[in-house]
Order: C-alpha cells, then structure tokens, then sequence
C-alpha cells in the first residue's frame, strides 16, 4: 500500500516520470482502486485467517 500512496508512493512518482504528460494527482487518482482492493483483502484476511494457510497446506 505504501508504494502508491502519497506521501512515499514511489511507483507513482516512477510513473510520473515516464509519462511526463499526465498530471501527478490523476496518477494516483487511478490508482484508488488498487488502494481499495488491498484494504478489502487486508480486512478479509484479519476476518478469516485460514485463508493465508490454505494454500501451503494443499500443498503437503
């Protein structure tokens, strides 16, 4: 969450770098999304924490 918020949001920053045309605000206004996802998943996993552990416990 910390690479595309401000004030750290060093992919942000990267890609205001390479695309020099777009305004650095619309940059991270695209990426609220992805900020919301991960705060969704966050939630969900402290809910149900046998979902971090399924996975590695197919695989035995």
């Amino acid at each position: 969450m910390g690479v595309i918020t401000p004030p750290v949001g060093i992919n942000a920053y990267v890609v205001a770098g390479v695309a020099r045309d777009v305004p650095l605000h619309v940059i991270f206004k695209g990426s609220l999304h992805m900020l919301y996802a991960m705060i969704a998943l966050a939630f969900l996993l402290l809910l149900f924490p046998k979902i971090v552990t399924f996975l590695p416990q197919l695989l035995r």
